[in-house]
């Protein structure tokens, strides 16, 4: 029995040690890529960036199923021995000790477990359900964040440090004119306050290294004075001519959580110890989960891992029940919600609306689009998971039976548990058909320009909606609109926008087929105004700011820009807030 349990132990600690190699592999690529995002930025290399973007994306799934296949090979692993892989989480939880990302590791070796192993192991005795090792205080080579002290060398030589140590090569175009707008906005904002004066605790903390993303860098930290902790970030550009400049300066948890918005791309931010990072983040922005947080700088199967605890933890601390998902039916997919839970879940129908012709896994391939693409702000990101076990009791007998009617395939029972094959959740919104109902005259304006921006922006991202239909967008709790139902989204290059040629014969007027030829990516967006516009009071708001929208020109144009390799500038924060240069 001794020399079975010293063989189990050796083999738990050659298994634990393999995978821990596999998850260090994979976070110093990932660190590879994330480190040549300063490069790209001030070289302007803006494809080289979305390129980038993609290849860390898909990174994760590459290294697991690599360190999968090592462990098999190396061990001859085939079937599961639940004695062995009890020892090799705990040997695995021994190498964790002095690791600077542990939780990452955790969620690594999670990963490479449940791609072997049937479902009904998915429990803390074999996986990380609940975290074992602490990211408190974990200590790097160099700090997660700097301090400066106005009190000591004055506010504005504060300024030019924190823009001096943030390490580009390329030079300010102007430093000194960078410094004075923002010294210039923080006087403004201490104008007229009580806490205008420097208390003997003013500080300014700032993230180490900058967060890039698409066509910019961000500095992010906190300014501290008395009891008054602000978190702040500095948009730096690129001017494409050898400068870089700074933008605006963002105060505010609202500024900030526009830029940190599950609707935006992830950052590319390089630090050893993440979660150092995630917790300084939080106290910018304590609305944001860590889930979203961890997200946020790249590290999406962590957030992943962060959400499904919390929701666990939720789930069994509530009582209410899940229901549809307020709105209009989708053809596609089959929503509900947990009303406490700001989250809807998305289940692809097993069949389409007849109007629908593409197929599950083309739907499936839309999502992962997204999931890849620049969202600029305005498509929802989404959280991806196979084999969520939820209990029956917590959903009402009329949303059981629509999931049953509707995604059948989707779906088995096991015990008291209903059981989704393949599930997304996206945060929870008001979809905009909804919200116009009762919006006032100055909302539903300002509503209807941001629908029209949020077009042009997807547009200018080379993401053409293919549904502009109101029920498929929603409002953020910031009034931001957002895209979120993906199954018709198709590259802006992969259309041709055609205006509709004049009628031969005034017959053709009352014909129910259209004269003219119709091919599959064709699309007339004079069309747009028959099913969007037939409410006088939101058709004049679009007419007012959007017009273009319905000219075939306009769409051709952004195009061809984009065949050309140009990259539209598409900033998370108002025009207003931009420094004059």
């Amino acid at each position: 029995m001794a020399e079975q349990a010293l063989q189990i132990n050796s083999l738990a600690r050659g298994i634990a040690t393999t995978i821990l190699q596999g998850f260090n592999r994979h976070f110093d690529i990932f660190q590879q890529i994330t480190a040549g995002a300063r490069q790209r930025f001030e070289e302007a290399d803006w494809k080289a960036v979305q390129l980038a973007s993609r290849e860390r994306i898909v990174l994760y799934d590459w290294r697991v199923k690599e360190t999968v296949s090592m462990v098999q090979e190396l061990y001859e692993i085939k079937t599961v021995n639940l004695s062995l892989w009890r020892e090799v989480k705990h040997c695995y939880m021994r190498l964790l000790l002095d690791h600077q990302q542990p939780e990452l590791a955790e969620t690594f070796y999670t990963s490479v477990f449940c791609r072997q192993f049937p479902r009904e192991h998915y429990t803390n005795e074999f996986i990380f359900v609940r975290s074992s090792i602490s990211t408190e205080y974990i200590d790097s080579q160099e700090t997660s964040y700097l301090c400066y002290y106005p009190g000591k060398i004055g506010l504005r030589e504060s300024l030019a440090r924190i823009l001096q140590n943030a390490g580009f090569e390329l030079p300010f175009e102007n430093l000194e004119r960078d410094v004075r707008n923002i010294f210039r906005a923080i006087v403004k904002h201490y104008r007229g306050k009580s806490a205008r004066k420097a208390q003997l605790n003013f500080q300014l903390s700032v993230i180490r290294h900058p967060f890039f993303r698409n066509k910019a860098a961000y500095l992010v930290g906190r300014m501290i004075n008395g009891r008054e902790d602000i978190p702040f970030a500095l948009p730096i550009l690129n001017n494409e001519n050898g400068g870089l400049y700074i933008d605006a300066l963002l105060l505010g948890e609202k500024q900030l959580s526009v830029v940190f918005s599950y609707s935006q791309a992830y950052f590319m931010m390089e630090h050893q110890v993440p979660s150092a990072v995630v917790s300084f983040l939080q106290h910018l922005l304590p609305r944001r989960d860590t889930s979203e947080l961890y997200s946020a700088i790249g590290l999406h199967k962590q957030g992943k891992s962060a959400f499904y605890r919390d929701f666990l933890h939720h789930l069994r601390h509530s009582s209410d029940e899940m229901i549809v998902a307020p709105g209009i039916r989708g053809m596609v997919m089959m929503v509900f919600t947990l009303p406490s839970y700001p989250y809807v879940f998305k289940i692809i129908k097993d069949k389409f609306a007849p109007q629908k012709e593409f197929t599950r896994q083309q739907v499936e391939d839309k999502y992962q689009l997204v999931k890849r693409h620049d969202r600029v702000g305005r498509m929802a990101d989404m959280l991806e998971y196979s084999n969520v076990v939820l209990p029956i009791e917590r959903f009402v007998p009329e949303l059981l039976q629509e999931l049953q009617e509707t995604c059948a395939s989707s779906i088995s029972f096991d015990g008291d548990n209903i059981i989704f094959r393949h599930i997304y959740l996206e945060r929870r919104m008001i979809p905009l058909n909804i919200f116009i109902e009762t919006a006032d005259d100055e909302t539903l304006e300002r509503v209807i320009d941001d629908y029209g921006n949020a077009i042009k922006q997807l547009a200018g991202a080379n993401i053409f909606p293919g549904d502009f239909l109101y029920k498929n967008f929603g409002v953020t709790q910031l009034g931001r609109v957002v895209f979120y139902d993906y199954d018709e989204i198709t590259y802006m290059t992969e259309c041709n926008f055609r205006r509709i040629p004049p009628p031969r014969f005034p017959e053709d007027e009352f014909r129910s087929e259209p004269w003219y030829s119709v091919e599959p990516n064709d699309v007339f967006p004079e069309e747009f105004g028959t099913f969007l516009l037939s409410t006088p009071k939101i058709r004049k708001f679009f007419l007012k700011y959007h017009r273009n929208l319905l000219d075939a020109r306009y769409w051709q144009d952004k195009k061809d820009k984009i065949n050309n390799g140009q990259y539209e500038d598409v900033f998370p924060y108002p025009e207003a807030l931009r420094f004059k240069r």
